[in-house]
């Protein structure tokens, strides 16, 4: 006779037959997570067939990759002795999804010693237990809403998590000012409703009265169609309403989506003929169910409007801060810039950012068609960043009319960044006073001059551009990479260089501009990122590729190199030479009156040759004698520098060591440069180079004075530069009724497009500009 407990033996059945009626998926794993068991229900609930998955890891179940962590902690879990319960997300073979409920328990040895893992599965929301898997949607939408800030993305994980699991058909309509718009039309099987029967998404959607998703909004609750066949309503079109019939749609559940009391819009699900399920029809329990998912998608819908609201005023206010769109037109320079911000900061430890940062460029124009070209990067990210770009670029441009060579702006701009500080309390565990260092800037600043085709540099601690020569790709050099602005805080020793450089392009020549976030921090596949040097060899190999196309194209190329989302903005800017000449003509005269009007001849003649109209020619030759006749007049006023007497000391005077000096030197004279330029209206420095002192001390012999006259044309505009030794800096003066003079530059102010004179290294130039009429 048998005991209690045990089975007859005619009723005694193997293990495999009793596991294969189960109306349950088993999945046996050994202590490597890999399948060694799965029975009949498993592999339809998983959908693979025969020992596909034998002695392959758990992952073969086809667990979707954002469940890969859970399914590891499983493992883990369990294999200690424990026992474990989740939900999954499964990609079948025939590219369906499934998500199932899964509870693992340990599979031990009569020793007790655990040897692997017996994990239990059923579809979820499709069991006896359907309040547990309630939960078990629940979590996974609240997992997926968590993931992201961005409307678009909160919305498709929304549909994606709903269909097919619980749905065929998902739809999602906002509100848009008074009008609600379709923003998601998910369907399960990838398919997709013909054009012109349901609103696509982007198109309005108008319900009329009676409508369930009216009836949802206005009702302010969720509303369940249990049966269709027996409920008639309204459709908002006849096309959609034939279509609904043709889909044999049985059964429909339409939510409000509402937020701290306003309605944001409606969600809507329903099932039909799409797919085969026991049970079509929707009940009161999925009613509350996509009630409470409702609840939770409107909170997320209103986070991401309100974040996407937020970056795109953060986005917004940094885009007006650097140039716009277009580049502006430049002779001999073909120019293309790309900015593009970083998307917001997820999952790197930083929190949800808007992302706005202090990436920066920009193309000055300067005298006589020579151009100032700037790139850099503030240091960290965020509207401090982003505030401190914008006045480093007002300051540069400010800085950069004064046509100073680039070392010395980059110096001045230094000296800017470090007065950047002030003091804040800082609120930590003592409350005190502490002194906010300056930012640290990089940039280069470029003078380039599309005439000479001569490059001028300095740098500050930035990358180095690309130059694309011939189609060879390389940086260009820097002798000193320069500290970063703003290093030196206030109160440190020591100086920061920033030294001058100097190359020629030549025509056609590329360069490519960028900020470190181009390079840095891009993920791999395997989940480790591109080196800074794997980047750059990347970006140079997409370079060269593009370097017989335009520079959009260029740029473009720049940006597309190294794969992966960037962690940081990203400002791209890309110069191509001309490779044609452009017009010039310089002549060097000597500084006297009766050459005035030589130079007004060659003015003339290079205008006509120009093929300038005639009332153009007459201003530009009006204009070249007015600025040509003041340096005349100031060069052959240059003021008589006042001497003083050196009184010889005699022979034999006893020195400081007691030795007797030698024979007296010559009677010398003290020349005061700047006593004799009191009064000067120009004002400045006197060069001493102007005059030769002889051994005779009532003689002094002027050296001859010259100056030279260039003009530059371009493509709508004409450059006139007059070049002399003087160092002293022109302004207008105010003359008076009856003065005889002082007009001529201030004719030069109300008649040219603009003027002004800069420092040059063996004097200074003056300058104007006049356009060319078309």
């Amino acid at each position: 006779m048998n005991q209690w407990g045990e089975a007859p033996d005619e009723a005694r059945l193997p293990p495999e037959t009793v596991l294969s009626q189960m109306e349950m998926a088993v999945i046996v794993c050994d202590r490597f997570s890999n399948v060694i068991y799965g029975n009949t229900f498993a592999r339809q609930l998983f959908g693979f067939g025969g020992d596909d998955i034998m002695g392959h890891s758990i992952l073969s179940l086809g667990i979707a990759e954002e469940d890969h962590e859970q399914a590891t902690e499983l493992a883990k879990h369990v294999l200690k002795g424990g026992v474990w319960e989740g939900t999954f997300c499964n990609m079948r073979a025939d590219g369906t999804t499934v998500y199932t409920r899964a509870h693992a328990v340990p599979l031990r040895h009569p020793s007790g010693a655990v040897d692997g893992v017996v994990i239990f599965a059923r579809e979820a929301l499709r069991s006896n237990q359907r309040e547990q898997e309630r939960y078990g949607l629940m979590e996974r939408i609240g997992e997926r809403l968590a993931g992201s800030l961005e409307l678009e993305s909160t919305l498709r994980r929304v549909a994606d998590t709903l269909v097919p699991q619980f749905a065929d058909h998902c739809f999602i309509d906002l509100y848009s000012g008074d009008r609600l718009y379709r923003r998601v039309s998910r369907h399960a099987a990838d398919w997709e409703p013909p054009p012109g029967t349901w609103a696509e998404v982007g198109e309005p959607v108008s319900y009329p009265p009676g409508h369930f998703s009216a009836k949802a909004m206005e009702r302010r609750d969720a509303v369940l169609v249990e049966d269709m066949i027996q409920h008639r309503f309204a459709a908002p079109t006849e096309s959609s309403k034939r279509l609904g019939v043709e889909m044999g749609i049985t059964s429909v559940i339409s939510a409000p989506l509402l937020v701290r009391g306003e309605l944001l819009g409606v969600m809507s699900l329903a099932l039909s003929n799409l797919t085969k399920r026991p049970d079509p029809h929707y009940d009161g329990f999925d009613r509350d169910l996509l009630g409470a998912i409702a609840s939770r998608v409107a909170l997320a819908v209103d986070n991401a409007l309100l974040f996407e609201e937020e970056r795109d005023t953060a986005l917004a206010f940094q885009r007006h801060l650097l140039p716009g769109d277009r580049p502006p037109p430049l002779d001999g320079l073909q120019i293309a810039w790309r900015y593009e911000p970083a998307r917001p900061i997820e999952s790197h430890g930083h929190g949800i950012q808007t992302q706005v940062g202090g990436d920066w460029y920009d193309v000055i124009p300067l005298s006589a068609g020579r151009v100032g070209l700037v790139i850099g990067d503030v240091e960290g990210r965020g509207a401090r960043a982003a505030a401190v770009m914008g006045q480093l670029r007002a300051a540069l441009r400010a800085f950069a009319q004064d046509d100073k060579p680039p070392a010395d702006i980059l110096r001045k701009l230094d000296e800017w960044v470090r007065t950047m500080t002030r003091p804040e309390r800082i609120r930590s565990g003592w409350n005190s006073d502490d002194l906010v260092r300056p930012p640290l800037v990089s940039c280069t600043y470029f003078v380039y001059d599309a005439w000479s085709r001569v490059l001028e540099f300095a740098n500050a601690g930035h990358d180095p551009p690309l130059l694309v020569v011939d189609g060879e790709v390389r940086e260009l050099e820097f002798e000193s990479e320069g500290g970063m602005l703003g290093l030196r805080a206030p109160g440190m020793g020591g100086e920061i260089l920033f030294n001058e450089e100097t190359t020629e392009l030549k025509p056609g020549s590329t360069l490519v501009l960028y900020t470190d976030g181009l390079i840095d921090r891009r993920p791999k596949d395997d989940g480790d990122y591109y080196t800074r040097e794997e980047s750059r060899e990347m970006v140079r190999a997409a370079v060269a590729k593009a370097a017989s196309g335009g520079v959009e194209a260029v740029a473009n190329a720049a940006y597309d190199a190294v794969p992966g989302d960037i962690d940081d903005d990203v400002a791209i800017v890309v110069i191509r030479t001309a490779g044609d000449e452009l017009a010039v003509e310089e002549r060097t005269f000597t500084a006297e009156p009766i050459m005035v009007s030589e130079a007004r001849r060659m003015a003339a003649d290079t205008f006509a040759g120009w093929g300038m109209l005639d009332e153009q020619a007459e201003l530009a030759c009006l204009l070249v004698s007015e600025v040509v006749t003041n340096v005349v007049l100031h060069a052959a006023a240059t003021p008589a520098p006042r001497r003083e007497m050196v009184v010889p000391v005699p022979a034999g005077t006893p020195g400081r060591g007691g030795e007797p000096l030698g024979a007296p030197p010559p009677v010398q004279f003290n020349t005061d440069f700047g006593a004799a330029l009191d009064g000067d209206p120009f004002g400045g420095d006197f060069d001493e180079d102007d005059w030769s002192l002889g051994a005779d001390l009532g003689r002094r012999e002027p050296q001859t004075k010259e100056f030279r006259l260039r003009l530059r044309r371009g493509a709508d505009t004409v450059w006139v530069e007059v070049f002399d030794a003087d160092m002293r800096l022109p302004r207008i003066r105010s003359a008076g009724e009856t003065d005889e003079g002082g007009r001529g530059l201030y004719l030069v102010d109300q008649l040219a497009t603009r003027w002004g004179a800069r420092p040059t290294s063996d004097g200074k130039a003056v300058w104007f500009e006049l356009p060319l009429a078309p």
